[in-house]
C-alpha cells in the first residue's frame, strides 16, 4: 500500500511540474507580454508605429497637453515665411492651407462674396485636423483618394512632417538641397521622392507630434473662429499676422500680374481707370480691423489668452526677436534648427521684380517688408490710405503726403507699437 502511494505521488508531481513548464511557455510566447520589445522583428506593426518617427516628439511626451495653433492670415502678408518657422520645429504637425480643397470643391475662392457654406465647411475640417483625423480631407480632394492615399494635397512638400519618415522614406533633406538653386527645391524634391501620401498613416504621425499648426488665409477674421475657440476639445490658439495693406496689395499686383489689369493699367498711363474695382484689398482692411477690434477692444472670454497679433514688418526686420516672444506666448521652445533656417532665409539675394518664387521663403525679409514703396505710385498709394485709413491708424502704419516721402526710404511708415497677447 505504501509503494503505491509513493506512486501516486511522482505521478502527481511529474503532472504538477508539466502544467507549469506548459503555462511558463505558453505565457511568454504570446504577444501580451513583452519584457524586450526592442528585439521584436523589425516587420511588426507596433514596432514600426513606436520606431519609425525619426523626429524628438518631447514636448508631447513629457505630458504638456497637445495644442492646436492656427496662423490667421491674409493672401500676400508674408504668411508662407511666417509658418515655416513653426515648420522647422521638430514638435509641430504643419500643414499648409488645407481648406484650399473645400473652397476648390466648392469653386470658390477666398474672396468670392458668398462664403459661408465655404467658411462652414473649413470650420469642419480644420476641427477634424486639429484632431489628427486627416482623412476628413478625402471629403474635398479631387481625384478622391484610393484605400486612403492621395497624390493630390495641395502643397504638400510646404510640411516637413509630411515629408519625413515614416511618411517618406526617400527625402533627403534640405541639409542636401543648399547647393541647389531652383525655386522651391526642398518642396519638388519633396513632391518628386516620396510618393502618393497615405493619410491613415499621416493622422498618426499627427497624434506622434505635440503642437498641431495649421496656416490659412481662407478665414477672414478671429471673429469666425468662436465655434473652434469654444470647444472643449481644442487647445487653440490664434496668431493672426497682419502687413501694411498697401504692401499686400503691392505684393499682389507683382505675383499675379493678370489679375489685377486696371492697376498695371494706371500705373502706365498714370491715371485712375474708370470702374477700378479695390473690393479686395478693402476687404483686406476690414477684416484686418475687424479682428483686432474684436480681440482687442472688447476682449471676449472665448478668446481670453488665445490671441497674439504680429506684424510683418516687426517680423521681418528683427525676426529671432519677435519668433522668441511669439513661441515664449504658445509654449514652444526655439530650437537651434530654428534659428539657422532664420539665418540661412532671411538674408537671401532676392530680386522681387523679376516676381519669380511668389510662394518662397528665401529672401532678405528685412528689405522686402517696404519694398512695395518702390513698387506702387504716389496716386495709387494715396487712394488706398483713403479707403483703408482706420485700419493704417489702427495697426500702427503711418501714411505719406508727398511722392517725396514715399521715396524716402529712411523714413519708416512703421510706427512702433508693442500689443502684448491678450490674456
Amino acid at each position: 500500500m505504501q509503494w503505491c502511494s509513493w506512486k501516486v505521488k511522482v505521478i502527481l508531481l511529474t503532472l504538477i511540474y508539466i502544467f507549469i513548464q506548459y503555462t511558463f511557455i505558453h505565457y511568454f510566447s504570446t504577444g501580451t507580454h513583452h519584457f524586450c520589445p526592442q528585439l521584436r522583428p523589425a516587420n511588426s506593426r507596433t514596432f514600426i508605429q513606436h520606431q519609425a518617427p525619426q523626429e524628438p516628439t518631447h514636448s508631447f511626451n513629457s505630458g504638456r497637453k497637445r495644442q492646436h495653433i492656427l496662423l490667421l492670415a491674409a493672401g500676400r502678408s508674408g504668411s508662407s515665411f511666417f509658418g515655416e518657422l513653426f515648420n522647422q520645429h521638430p514638435d509641430v504637425f504643419y500643414l499648409y492651407e488645407p481648406e484650399y480643397h473645400v473652397f476648390k470643391a466648392l469653386n470658390m475662392t477666398p474672396t468670392s462674396n458668398d462664403r459661408r457654406m465655404a467658411l462652414g465647411a473649413s470650420r469642419d475640417l480644420l476641427r477634424a485636423l486639429f484632431l489628427c483625423d486627416l482623412h476628413r480631407l478625402e471629403d474635398y480632394i479631387v481625384p478622391q483618394a484610393r484605400d486612403h492615399v492621395t497624390d493630390h494635397l495641395k502643397r504638400r512638400g510646404a510640411s516637413r512632417a509630411l515629408c519625413s519618415p515614416p511618411l517618406c522614406d526617400s527625402f533627403f533633406g534640405p541639409h542636401h538641397l543648399r547647393n541647389i538653386s531652383e525655386s522651391y527645391s526642398e518642396e519638388v524634391a519633396c513632391r518628386e521622392t516620396c510618393g502618393p501620401l497615405n493619410l491613415t498613416l499621416a493622422s498618426q504621425v499627427c497624434r506622434w507630434r505635440g503642437t498641431v499648426v495649421i496656416k490659412t488665409i481662407r478665414v477672414p477674421g478671429v471673429g469666425d473662429l468662436q465655434d473652434l475657440l469654444e470647444d472643449p476639445r481644442l487647445n487653440l490658439k490664434v496668431v493672426q499676422l497682419v502687413r501694411d495693406p498697401r504692401g499686400v496689395l503691392a505684393s499682389r499686383m507683382l505675383s499675379f500680374p493678370r489679375s489685377y489689369p486696371q492697376l498695371r493699367l494706371w500705373k502706365m498711363k498714370r491715371r485712375r481707370p474708370e470702374g477700378l474695382d479695390l473690393t479686395q484689398e478693402v476687404q483686406v482692411c476690414e477684416n484686418f480691423l475687424r479682428s483686432v477690434t474684436i480681440a482687442l477692444r472688447r476682449r471676449p472670454a472665448w478668446l481670453r489668452g488665445r490671441y497674439t497679433l504680429v506684424r510683418y514688418e516687426d517680423l521681418a526686420r528683427n525676426t529671432p526677436q519677435v519668433t522668441r516672444v511669439v513661441f515664449e506666448h504658445l509654449g514652444l521652445s526655439v530650437e537651434d534648427v530654428i534659428l539657422d533656417w532664420i539665418q540661412e532665409n532671411t538674408k537671401a539675394e532676392y530680386d522681387e521684380a523679376s516676381g519669380v518664387d511668389a510662394y518662397g521663403t528665401r529672401r532678405d525679409s528685412a528689405a522686402t517688408s517696404e519694398q512695395w514703396r518702390r513698387r506702387l505710385s504716389f496716386d495709387m498709394v494715396e487712394y488706398l490710405q483713403t479707403l483703408c485709413a482706420a485700419t493704417l491708424d489702427q495697426l500702427g502704419y503711418r501714411t505719406v503726403h508727398s511722392s517725396a516721402e514715399l521715396s524716402n526710404v529712411s523714413l519708416s511708415l512703421v510706427q512702433e507699437r508693442t500689443w502684448e497677447p491678450f490674456q
